[in-house]
């Protein structure tokens, strides 16, 4: 986990190439939420701040490995450049004869943003001649797209073995030391709270967890095959028959290792998730032509309670169906019981995020990692590609 930071490479008079994640949302031709520009933007300057010159590279949408201007980056570098206050000039390419000449000529505190990555498909296939094209741009590496970290991409992984240094951004670095604080010396107890729909997209999450946490809080769809595990009738509630059983081998396992696994205790079940309202139900009754579609205010009074003596707090997953507003009062209560407890929290993933923003809590969160599929991968304890090929610390 400790890599080299940004902060720690001399720049002056060279030439950056800098790995961002601009894949943000556009609406009519302009950027409609810059969350992942602004959040780059601490490490861009740095650069600039330090003598250096800039080329950004990211990816947008999924053009498929061809040009497609309705993924153009033209309309990021635009919302750049007034963030900014300077020319952003967009490459006509990302590698190629004239993207080289406009790099070569970049001046210190000058910045160079490259066409859309994904405009080649050499990009997502790791290609080692696209990523020397891509290293032939600049001097050092800079990586700050932490949320493409679990992709062996050519601009993520295989650009480093042809340019190097291969420093963390401020932003990657951040991600880094705030995992490390979870799973590396945390403080515990270390509770986790997962939701989200699938059990099947969690299990092997959950495996990993059980070799590191010291509770585990379980909502969301995910928790009906846990429930069906331990006989419950969960009505038309979220069902995953065939992880029946893996469920129950899970729960085994934890206790085995002294792990207490929380349940909800009761849900807010309703006819379907377009119902206007829905009523408190234990799960000991949950009606058969009813599904569990929120945990209900006994689960949140449990699971609160449960946070209430946590040092460390990981969180990824609604505990219902949370775009819903009859249905969000659960996930909204786990948010302020989070925000509530003291502890140093983590949480990823976009609707967690949306959690604690429409709970107005996220200036009481630990930190909110900006990946989704990075965050998630890390916890299951895989090896990020992104991260794995950065310069180790010295």
């Amino acid at each position: 986990m400790a890599k080299l930071s940004v902060a720690q490479v001399d720049l002056a008079g060279k030439r950056v190439f800098l790995r961002v994640d601009f894949n943000v949302p556009l609406k009519d031709g302009r950027v409609s939420d810059d969350t992942r520009i602004t959040a780059a933007l601490p490490t861009l300057r740095h650069c600039l701040d330090h003598g250096a010159s800039v080329v950004i590279a990211s990816h947008l949408g999924r053009p498929k490995g061809k040009p497609d201007p309705a993924f153009s980056l033209a309309p990021v570098g635009a919302h750049l450049e007034g963030l900014l206050g300077r020319p952003v000039p967009l490459a006509p390419d990302c590698v190629g004869p004239e993207t080289e000449r406009l790099a070569e000529a970049l001046a210190p505190g000058q910045v160079l943003l490259l066409e859309n990555l994904r405009f080649h498909a050499e990009e997502e296939a790791n290609d080692e001649a696209f990523a020397r094209g891509l290293a032939a741009l600049a001097d050092v590496y800079v990586d700050d797209a932490f949320a493409a970290a679990h992709r062996a991409h050519a601009s993520i992984e295989a650009i480093t073995h042809f340019l190097k240094p291969a420093a963390a951004g401020l932003l990657m670095s951040r991600e880094l030391e705030a995992l490390a604080r979870i799973f590396e010396h945390p403080k515990r107890p270390l509770l986790a709270v997962l939701g989200g729909a699938k059990v099947s997209d969690k299990l092997a999450l959950v495996e990993s967890l059980l070799d590191k946490v010291d509770g585990l809080l379980v909502g969301g769809g995910m928790a009906f095959t846990f429930l069906a595990a331990l006989g419950h009738d969960v009505g038309r509630s979220l069902l995953e028959r065939d992880r029946i059983e893996a469920a129950r081998q899970a729960l085994d396992r934890a206790r085995a290792r002294g792990i207490t696994v929380r349940l909800p205790v009761d849900v807010v079940a309703a006819s379907g998730v377009d119902a206007a309202s829905g009523r408190p139900v234990s799960v000991r009754e949950i009606p058969r032509e009813l599904m569990g579609l929120d945990i209900g205010e006994g689960t949140v009074t449990q699971f609160a309670a449960a946070l209430k003596s946590a040092a460390t707090i990981v969180w990824n997953g609604p505990m219902g169906v949370f775009e819903k507003p009859p249905f969000a009062a659960g996930t909204l209560g786990v948010a302020r019981a989070v925000a509530a407890s003291g502890a140093f929290s983590v949480i990823g993933g976009g609707d967690t995020i949306a959690a604690v923003q429409a709970a107005g809590v996220t200036e009481r969160i630990g930190y909110i990692s900006t990946a989704g599929g990075a965050f998630l991968e890390f916890l299951e304890g895989r090896v990020l590609p992104g991260v794995a090929a950065l310069t180790d610390a010295t």
